[in-house]
């Protein structure tokens, strides 16, 4: 007999660490190779693990509900035979070598010898690079020594106070519940732990915010004709069974404008100080959970119709609700769009869903009064608001973008809206 220790394994590109949803295992019990032993919440989605060898459990490596890191043991195994030391395992997003081993860092600069060899961070390495940071002369604090933000921030002198802030704010985070006073000096207070869901949203929050300089451009689109239009569609999209809302109109006059004012489907590689264009259509859909806010990607919607894309958006959303979604489902997105006026909103000045150059907040639509042609008239019209990334472009290319989008939805002939 041999004992193997299954190290938490990187289940996608960027994760650190997880949660433990629920185990499917016990201490005794003997397992399967591939068989499910655990579901572990990991940047907005619930994965399944499985076990990379058949044996027997020997010990978990955390209770139900906490986190554990990338690397650290998960659970340790009694097996027969001789030890894979390679082994690798399958998840929902496909297959992933286990955590541990030490990936040479992408070639970016000059600097790059120097930290070839080194455990870091994806994000540690990148800012090494672009900064001449030596990272085989500071001592890493993570799992096995992985070096992190928090760790270049403490040896380096020349990190920026940007830098610092955002690595003391994931320290912070790392550092997990301690023991503190349920009141203050004005009275009792309740303490929520941020983890999971609101943490993953908690970080990505921060970097958009420290790394983009964000302006928002607000404005009103008559959408009467598009509202009369969308009564008839919806009775032909019930006998499909499917639910139209307007949403796929928005994405298609979307699509059609981010085609004409292209920068604002792009990002920034802040290695090359480059504006990267995309030339293809993924569209973040935000949707409200009880776990916090998530984003499903409509991929290559500029190819697809209107049912098809409304019976997308349903789907991934009862996904995302249901925690069901692929992680896979989630990263892509070119440009976000979220919907406020749902629960009654009309503006927002919403932050960008990094590193994307700009997202759309719909708001409520009502009917207001409205001087056509010199006569008032009853309109239904729709606020927006439309934040982006002021490094990218200009007030001037944001106002032109609005006011071609409004034009789109007053007059959804222009658009391609066919059911």
């Amino acid at each position: 007999m041999g004992i193997y220790e299954f190290k938490f394994p990187d289940v996608g590109e960027g994760i650190t660490e997880g949660e433990i949803v629920k185990w499917k295992i016990k201490p005794g019990q003997s397992v399967k190779e591939n068989q499910v032993i655990a579901e572990i919440e990991t940047d907005k989605a619930v994965v399944e693990i499985p076990s990379p060898v058949s044996g027997k459990v020997k010990s978990l490596g955390a209770k139900q509900g906490q986190v554990i890191k990338v690397g650290s043991t998960l659970v340790t195994f009694e097996v027969k035979g001789e030890i894979k030391k390679e082994k690798k395992s399958v998840s929902v997003i496909g297959e992933f070598a286990e955590a541990g081993a030490v990936l040479p860092a992408p070639v970016q600069s000059k600097s790059i010898s120097k930290i070839v060899g080194v455990r870091a961070l994806p994000a540690v390495r990148v800012y090494a690079s672009q900064h001449g940071i030596d990272l085989s002369k500071i001592k890493g604090s993570g799992p096995n020594g992985i070096i992190t933000m928090a760790d270049v921030a403490k040896g380096s002198s020349g990190i920026t106070a940007q830098d610092a802030a955002i690595a003391s704010y994931i320290k912070s985070q790392e550092e997990g519940p301690k023991k503190v006073k349920k009141y203050d000096m004005y009275g009792y207070v309740d303490r929520i732990q941020l983890k999971g869901i609101r943490r993953t949203i908690a970080n990505n929050m921060v970097t958009s915010a420290t790394k983009i300089p964000h302006v928002t451009h607000m404005d009103k689109a008559d959408v009467t004709k598009l509202w009369e239009i969308r009564k008839s569609d919806k009775l032909q999209a019930e006998k499909k069974n499917i639910k139209i809302t307007f949403m796929p109109y928005i994405i298609k006059a979307l699509i059609q404008t981010l085609k004409e004012h292209p920068t604002l489907n792009s990002s920034i590689d802040e290695e090359t100080s480059e504006i990267i264009i995309k030339k293809y259509y993924n569209l973040g859909i935000a949707v409200d959970t009880e776990d916090g806010l998530m984003v499903p990607v409509v991929k290559g919607a500029d190819q697809k119709n209107m049912l098809q894309i409304a019976k997308e958006i349903s789907e991934l959303a009862d996904k995302a609700r249901t925690r069901k979604i692929d992680l896979q489902d989630l990263k892509g997105s070119t440009f976000t769009i979220t919907n406020v006026g749902s629960l009654g909103g009309l503006f927002a000045t919403p932050i960008i869903n990094y590193p994307e150059a700009a997202i759309l907040a719909l708001g409520k639509i009502q009917e207001e009064p409205v001087v056509v042609h010199g006569a008032l008239e009853i309109r239904k019209l729709m606020p927006f608001s439309l934040t982006f990334d002021h490094r990218i472009l200009d007030g001037a290319e944001a106002a032109r973008f609005a006011n071609r989008l409004i034009e789109l939805l007053g007059d959804p002939k222009k658009i391609n809206a066919k059911l």
